[in-house]
């Protein structure tokens, strides 16, 4: 069975002040590619991965769209999400 499966992260440290947006993306469950944004581009971990990534990497919309997620994506839902995993003791 070959399955897919693809993790979007949000790691805060002070609020809203340092967030790390990550997405990570699982074949077979072996990690084969993944964006950081503090990297601002993807990184490949398979042969598969690195060719994935270096098209998306090239594509300098899809970049943009991918670097600015971790404002409409990560911060703009830290008021939904934060109580629930940030604050958690």
């Amino acid at each position: 069975v070959f399955q897919l499966m693809v993790k979007h992260e949000c790691h805060f440290v002070n609020g809203t002040e340092k967030v790390r947006y990550l997405e990570r993306q699982f074949y077979n469950r072996m990690e084969h590619v993944r964006f950081d944004s503090d990297l601002g581009r993807y990184e490949g971990f398979t042969p598969h991965g690195e060719c994935n990534a270096r098209q998306w990497n090239s594509n300098p919309d899809w970049m943009e769209n991918k670097r600015t997620s971790v404002d409409w994506l990560c911060r703009h839902n830290y008021r939904v999400y934060g109580p629930f995993s940030v604050e958690r003791k």
